[in-house]
């Protein structure tokens, strides 16, 4: 397979070059088109491999989100024979969809790399979430790539016309598709937004049919699906691992295992993107620092009583901006010191008391 149907071009052939005259055996370009766990699998022009980083790459990362992740571009060392390749470097990326690690306040979960598109998927069959769109959506815009909303199981629904509506208004610009693996409905539309070289991720929880989605795409059943459970319209993880696909017409496609949590992770750039329409609103306030609470001449708060803006658009973008900020504080380096500091005194004041009881006793 040529590194030009995985999406290779100059940029990557330019910032590979520094590897060119590396000691025998040389080093070669490859991308992760599968990630299960720590386990990964590389492509490169001559043969699929598996690969770990080196110890060089982990020493140096970071954190999680510097690791070689789906998606990525890497220089390796291939094996002579069979066994496991060594990656010693990961290529510049164009960007990284990432989220807040579930379970964890100071880390973040990669989720894909080198993306142009990122579909976002959700059922019209108990799974529509206007809310978890506006989170979804800064996530996408975030990571560097275009978003877009796909509105899958469209023929369970018979008002997906006004759905598709209800998202345009709160995704101001952003491709809105109604689609149906069932009715074929939307499968070309879709394809469209990813050409040959292109590389795109299917964002969503668990049952709204990505797997589905893919084995339409790709034109077999490749992956394992399952029936959504009917006592509460919950889907189950049917996908363990992220891989990569090349679809027939040449566009990459990454599928994961759904997501029900999302926590926000990244600069305020994918907030300001996806509320764009109120930030557009503030800039006519009196004030410049003004927070929408009372002040005169609040230009939003206008909005709100002409019924220009909702009470739920405006309530949803200022949760987010609470999230993001507390998360920006969680995960600067002082905040993180802080946090450890605390950690550790609480743990000696742990110590200390139970050394007090076993006196006491």
């Amino acid at each position: 397979m040529f590194l030009e149907s995985l999406g290779w071009g100059p940029d990557l052939t330019h910032a590979f070059s520094q590897f060119l005259t590396q000691t025998s055996p040389p080093l070669v370009p490859g991308r992760v088109v599968r990630q299960e766990r720590g386990l990964l699998t590389l492509q490169t022009s001559e043969r699929t491999v598996l690969a770990r980083p080196s110890g060089r790459v982990l020493h140096h990362a970071p954190g999680a989100e510097a690791l070689p992740t789906i998606g990525d571009w890497v220089a390796l060392r291939l094996p002579p024979g069979e066994g496991e390749a060594l990656i010693h470097a990961v290529l510049p990326r164009r960007g990284v969809l990432m989220r807040r690690e579930a379970g964890h306040e100071h880390a973040a979960q990669p989720i894909a790399a080198n993306l142009d598109v990122v579909f976002l998927v959700t059922g019209l069959d108990g799974n529509y979430n206007p809310h978890r769109i506006e989170r979804a959506l800064t996530l996408a815009w975030n990571s560097g790539a275009t978003p877009v909303v796909v509105l899958s199981k469209a023929d369970l629904e018979p008002e997906a016309a006004t759905r598709v509506l209800e998202v345009q208004a709160l995704a101001p610009g952003v491709t809105v598709l109604a689609l149906s693996t069932y009715t074929g409905e939307g499968l070309e539309a879709l394809s469209a937004q990813l050409p040959a070289g292109r590389t795109g991720a299917l964002l969503g929880s668990s049952g709204v049919g990505k797997s589905t989605l893919v084995n339409h795409l790709l034109g077999e059943s490749r992956l394992a699906t399952q029936a959504v459970s009917l006592e509460d319209d919950r889907g189950r993880h049917t996908t363990t691992h992220r891989e990569l696909f090349v679809l027939p017409h040449g566009g990459l496609l990454i599928d994961g295992p759904g997501m029900r949590e999302l926590g926000l992770w990244g600069e305020e750039e994918g907030l300001e993107h996806a509320f764009a329409d109120i930030l557009e609103l503030a800039d006519g306030c009196r004030f410049r620092d003004c927070t929408h609470q009372g002040e005169p001449g609040c230009a939003v708060r206008t909005a709100l009583e002409t019924g220009v803006l909702s009470k739920e658009r405006l309530a949803s973008y200022e949760k987010l901006r609470r999230e993001q900020a507390w998360q920006a504080r969680q995960s600067s380096p002082s905040a993180q010191r802080e946090q450890r500091r605390h950690e550790r005194t609480r743990t000696v004041m742990g110590w200390e008391h139970s050394r007090a009881k076993r006196r006491g006793k």
